[in-house]
């Protein structure tokens, strides 16, 4: 029996994975990771995989990063972690300032979660109460985009638009409104992004004039959807609905989370649209990959809202066995220290380039509806029908084809349904990239034979 074949019978003994139906592993088995380094992952039995999707998103320089290696073994001879209650420590501190500095203007003050789908739920209680502190209780109600994901805690949940996760939980959620949305996908035959997002708006407005005495927030994830199926929208799309918010006067929220951290070409999305929320959350990236943490960050007025003696009754009471963990802020800290000392964000304008030369040929297949990129994420769209944009039965699985037939030529791509996309961490090569490419297209190819 093979190191391999030995982990995943000790995993499926005991363990659940998430996001997976456990009987696929009776024919596809676990791949165990031993060890990563850089853009690569080693399994028990040597085989190398390089990770195309920067582990679910999260890891942005690479594993066993050197920089945030160090940062961590000196921080564990320090403080592992106290309750943030009452107390407080230094790379919580030092980080809060940092976020204050980097994020878009009126952002001044950090609360601290665990992950992305706490942050929204923060944000999300956070201008519920805002609005109750000011006595306007009759604000109960989030506006959502169509297609829309922001995680898979109940609140956050709600706020989503995806079936395959919400439909089986809708007898627990809260009722939202939900909004056609603005992706470019569906847009007419020679009509640009802008004017596609532009025309969108206008159920949007709608939505807000109609609803706006009862609604706390719009809730939106800048510029990409990305566990929706990586579609993608124009800049112009924020700016109309920061300026409808402020008219409107209901909450901006900015679910960063996938996007932030140079995901998009910037340092954040909403500086494409020139745009600051009034709560933005983040995570994933956040740490580089190595430790949960996310934080939502608000304006002062926000902050206001809550502070007011005891007695008042309008605390904002939220919290987190783990807020604040001082190993995983002092993560966050070396993350972007990398981002300061080595100029990642023009680097990644490189490499976006490179990426998207290197998916020119997908244009053209038979089989590819759409070649879509912003930034540092690339999605190719496969159908059955090129020209219709017949989709190929979900039953049939042909993006898990690509995903089996990658993970034996050494490359780790994980479609969402059958968009095959590319989101790989920032220190990958050019030669990689031309690799990545290079088995995407023979995944394809083995996928859409019939």
């Amino acid at each position: 029996m093979s190191s391999n074949q030995s982990f995943s019978n000790r995993d499926l003994s005991v363990l659940w994975h998430p996001c997976t139906q456990m009987k696929d592993h009776e024919t596809f088995p676990i791949i165990p990771i031993k060890k990563g380094q850089g853009v690569w992952l080693e399994d028990f039995d040597g085989n190398r995989y390089l990770d195309a999707i920067s582990s679910w998103w999260v890891n942005l320089f690479g594993h066993a990063n050197p920089t945030i290696n160090a940062a961590l073994k000196d921080q564990l001879d320090t403080l592992e972690h106290v309750i943030f209650a009452g107390f407080s420590h230094e790379p919580g501190v030092a980080l809060a300032e940092k976020l204050v500095r980097i994020t878009p203007e009126r952002l001044s003050r950090c609360f601290y979660a665990d992950n992305g789908s706490s942050a929204v739920e923060v944000a999300l209680k956070m201008s519920f109460h805002y609005w109750r502190n000011l006595g306007q209780a009759q604000k109960t109600k989030f506006i959502t985009l169509e297609n829309s994901y922001h995680g898979e805690t109940l609140g956050a949940l709600a706020v989503g638009n995806v079936p395959l996760y919400k439909e089986t939980y809708a007898p627990l959620l809260m009722d939202v409104i939900t909004v056609p949305g603005p992706d470019c996908y569906n847009r007419e035959p020679g009509e640009s992004w802008a004017d596609y997002s532009s025309r969108r708006f206008t159920l949007m407005e709608q939505t807000l004039q109609q609803h706006s005495d009862t609604v706390c927030a719009v809730i939106v994830e800048p510029l990409v959807q990305c566990a929706g199926n990586m579609r993608m929208y124009d800049p112009v799309y924020l700016q109309l609905l920061r300026a409808a918010c402020d008219k409107y006067d209901v909450h901006l929220i900015a679910d960063e989370i996938a996007v932030g951290f140079g995901r998009t070409g910037t340092l954040f999305a909403c500086e494409q649209a020139a745009i600051s929320p009034d709560f933005m959350c983040l995570s994933k990236g956040l740490t580089g990959g190595y430790l949960p943490l996310s934080a939502v960050l608000t304006t002062d007025r926000v902050y206001r809202a809550f502070y007011a003696d005891y007695q008042s009754l309008t605390a904002f009471l939220h919290s987190h066995s783990y807020t604040a963990n001082a190993l995983a802020c002092r993560a966050a800290l070396a993350t972007l220290d990398i981002f300061d000392q080595d100029n990642v964000i023009e680097k990644n304008r490189s490499l976006a380039e490179i990426i998207a030369k290197a998916a020119m040929r997908f244009h053209d297949h038979p089989h590819v509806a759409e070649v879509r990129q912003t930034g540092m994420i690339l999605a190719i769209e496969l159908v059955k029908n090129k020209h219709t944009r017949e989709p190929y039965p979900w039953q049939e699985r042909r993006g898990l084809k690509v995903y089996q037939y990658a993970l034996a030529k050494g490359v780790l791509l994980r479609p969402l349904g059958n968009v095959i996309y590319f989101m790989p961490p920032y220190v990958v090569s050019e030669q990689q990239l031309l690799l990545i490419a290079e088995v995407a297209w023979q995944g394809i190819q083995h996928a859409v034979e019939d």
